[in-house]
């Protein structure tokens, strides 16, 4: 592998690694988002705690962190496989942090900015199963859970071994990652949004009795 390769590989695991919601809550309200709610670092607990501003720019960062590292080889004219392995790297980087003594988050908006800018039409099948799933559960945790195994399944039908074997390995990844939110979802106390089918047939109803 060339120095080139390498070099590309290391500064997608650096970019991975920026820990955008540390980086924000401490920055702007003098707070470690670690400290707080689920304490983990990415979008959902920063809508949570820090409000829709911060987690809006928590969400775009993560995301396109993802897509920048998987567009990287593109930029130098390499083979469009090394994608894969950059986008493995950011991802790797955002879960194992190199400036969070190899702590982070769980992944998903990372891994979806990846998918987004390795191939579009699989962003957009992965896009249109979670979305309604999210829509249904009201449930961020358990929508991403959902759909990991069925867009390894739909990786399948593009044909491409890299793609189906780096999905495959990171549905495993955002697992282990989702064990504390897999006991609280089993017994009915993982946190919801304030939207969706879930939430207003049965959050809301709570909420009025």
């Amino acid at each position: 592998m060339s120095i080139l390769k390498i070099s590309l590989l290391i500064l997608s695991y650096l970019i991975g690694s920026f820990p955008t919601g540390v980086v924000i809550s401490k920055s702007f309200f003098h707070k470690d988002i670690r400290d707080y709610g689920s304490g983990n670092i990415g979008t959902t607990n920063t809508f949570r705690v820090l409000g829709k501003k911060a987690g809006v720019i928590v969400l775009i960062f993560d995301f396109f962190k993802g897509t920048v590292c998987a567009l990287l080889p593109m930029f130098f004219n390499l083979e469009h496989s090394l994608a894969i392995f950059c986008g493995l790297a950011a991802v790797l980087g955002h879960a194992f942090s190199i400036f969070l003594k190899f702590k982070g988050g769980k992944s998903v908006a990372t891994t979806a900015g990846f998918i987004l800018g390795y191939n579009l039409q699989y962003f957009i099948c992965c896009f249109f199963v979670f979305i309604p799933l999210l829509l249904i559960t009201s449930t961020v945790s358990l929508s991403a859970l959902l759909t990991m195994p069925i867009i390894v399944i739909i990786s399948l039908f593009f044909h491409d071994l890299y793609l189906t074997i780096l999905m495959a390995f990171i549905l495993v990844l955002i697992y282990v990652s989702h064990r504390e939110n897999i006991k609280r979802i089993i017994h009915g106390k993982e946190n919801h949004v304030n939207f969706g089918l879930y939430y207003w047939l049965v959050l809301s109803k709570k909420g009025q009795d």
